[in-house]
């Protein structure tokens, strides 16, 4: 049951780099560190999307990792953080894994999650699905849409700066997530009696985009391998934030504690 492999997912209009961080403190414990880059999101923040990634599905996504987790030595450990977690429940649930870290995740379908603060930090992005064709064009948040929900415990240098990273999404993707019971294949489902390794949720009490009231009921989809805690002064951005540290020691130690890893 151990392995010393961890494999991260990125979430919603991120790219490999925001693992920077977490590789630092997990490649320093003697784990190896793969950071992938979900498709069409290898581009200049400031170019244009390939409008490809508009019609892009959570399970294009998830077939894309699992052939990368396939040419790995072990099943490794998967990290995903927002849509990045609900990426590694698909996963876990298709026997991937040996645990799975969901860091302030998405929630899979059966779960209500279109609180006011979702309504708000999508507002945009909603005005463009009530716009037919909205699941075929890629989209972005604005920057107060950002700086309200994802990056709300940063300066505002550090929104500008974290900001101008974020590139495209895939509206379908989106649409898979936000309106699964409009969803006629049911990309965001997860058979939660499938998922048998141990689970991690993290929750931030100050996140607006994955309330806490909302990663609470994906911990109690796993209850019976599953861990949650919840920190009270951090928000969706546990990747980077201030004070992120703390979340991925934790990480860390749970890591550890669970058996699941292993020092060379």
């Amino acid at each position: 049951m151990k392995a010393d492999t961890i494999f991260m997912i990125h979430g919603m209009w991120g790219g490999a780099w925001y693992w920077a961080g977490y590789q630092q403190i997990f490649e320093s414990a003697g784990y190896q560190c793969v950071a992938t880059t979900l498709p069409y999101h290898n581009m200049d923040p400031k170019g244009v999307p390939d409008p490809r990634l508009g019609i892009t599905s959570l399970l294009d996504y998830a077939g894309v990792l699992e052939k990368e987790i396939g040419k790995l030595n072990e099943k490794p450990i998967l990290i995903g953080h927002s849509m990045g977690g609900l990426l590694a429940q698909i996963l876990a649930a298709r026997g991937l894994t040996k645990a799975i870290v969901l860091l302030t995740p998405a929630a899979p379908s059966g779960i209500l999650a279109l609180t006011p603060s979702v309504v708000r930090s999508f507002w945009s992005v909603t005005w463009g699905f009530l716009k037919w064709g909205f699941w075929k064009k890629p989209m972005r948040q604005t920057f107060a849409e950002a700086a309200y929900s994802m990056l709300n415990l940063f300066p505002e240098k550090g929104q500008r700066e974290t900001y101008e990273k974020f590139v495209y999404e895939s509206g379908r993707a989106a649409f898979e997530i936000g309106y699964w019971l409009l969803d006629s294949q049911g990309a965001s489902r997860v058979n939660a009696s499938k998922v048998t390794c141990p689970v991690l949720v993290i929750g931030g009490s100050q996140d607006r985009i994955t309330p806490a009231s909302v990663v609470r009921q994906v911990a109690k989809k796993y209850k019976t391998v599953s861990t949650y805690k919840e920190f009270q002064n951090h928000a969706h951005w546990v990747i980077g934030e201030p004070g992120w540290e703390e979340v991925a020691e934790y990480v860390l130690s749970w890591i550890e504690k669970t058996g699941n890893g292993q020092h060379p």
